[in-house]
């Protein structure tokens, strides 16, 4: 009876999402465990079969991380994002686009919904500027995602869940690393998504980084913005591209624990939710 009641307080929550588009930045312990990696890739392709059209962002800064050591090459961090210059850009692209996104469409193919992976190249899907630090500071070829062309993803969608490996070009031809979250921000937000859900490996936003029992479970995007300047480290870019997903249209943005097992589908199909849940301002 207990499955039966979670089937049935899912219903609403289906009928609603039906043919909505659902943004979903995959990212830390859920795609590094395997047992997570084959629920995330069944929770996809249920969300496909059950009416929505879910589309995966994705990034990979663990196994850049690592084939760079391997290379005994430099790893840095400025605000979260990833110091890139020529040398970073091409092992990130060689990673993201050769291996970790091939994985993940392997595994939602076997899962039972066929899946295209592309990168911000293909159909010039992003178009990029160089970035900053909010200092000033050069952290090199790191990419803005300037414009989002949807019609690759628009046409891929119908038949496919697309996988899309935050990588992208300026109309020099010079390649940029995108920082995964800031890319799925700027999608949803082109797609006039519904949802864009990120996965992370705390509980949610947490008022004290240091207390997880500190959740903020909902709030609007205008306190975000408010908040924006005193957060730090991998969460701040993720609070950005929730707001510039809101402020573009979106109707919410979930930050979700990747780490608890189909927290994507709690978070989507239950009353209680899971993580943190933000909306546009009243």
């Amino acid at each position: 009876m207990r499955d039966v009641a979670t089937l049935l307080e899912a219903l609403p929550y289906i009928r609603e999402f039906q043919g909505k588009t659902v943004v979903i930045k995959y990212g830390g312990a859920a795609m590094s465990d395997p047992a997570l990696r084959e629920e995330f890739a069944r929770d996809v392709v249920l969300l496909k079969y059950v009416g929505l059209n879910p589309i995966v962002i994705h990034g990979g800064g663990p196994d850049i991380t690592s084939y760079m050591e391997r290379l005994s090459m430099p790893v840095e961090f400025v605000e979260g994002l990833r110091v890139s210059d020529a040398q970073t850009v091409e092992v990130a692209k060689m990673v993201l686009v050769g291996k970790v996104n091939k994985d993940i469409v392997l595994r939602l193919n076997r899962h039972g919904q066929p899946a295209v992976g592309i990168c911000g190249d293909d159909g010039s899907l992003f178009s990029c500027k160089r970035r900053t630090s909010s200092t000033g500071q050069d952290i090199g070829f790191v990419g803005s995602v300037d414009r989002v062309d949807v019609g690759l993803i628009d046409h891929l969608g119908a038949d496919y869940i697309p996988v899309v490996a935050s990588i992208g070009s300026d109309s020099e031809g010079n390649s940029y690393n995108v920082n995964a979250d800031e890319a799925a921000g700027a999608v949803a937000r082109a797609m006039g998504a519904y949802k864009v859900v990120f996965l992370t490996d705390v509980a949610g936003w947490l008022a004290d980084g240091d207390d997880p029992d500190s959740l903020i479970s909902e709030t609007t995007a205008d306190v975000v913005v408010d908040a924006l300047e005193s957060i730090q480290g991998g969460m701040r870019p993720k609070l950005a591209a929730c707001v510039e997903a809101i402020q573009g249209g979106v109707a919410y943005a979930h930050i979700v624990d990747g780490r608890v097992p189909h927290s994507l589908l709690l978070e989507l199909f239950t009353n209680a939710g899971s993580g943190t849940k933000i909306r546009p301002a009243p």
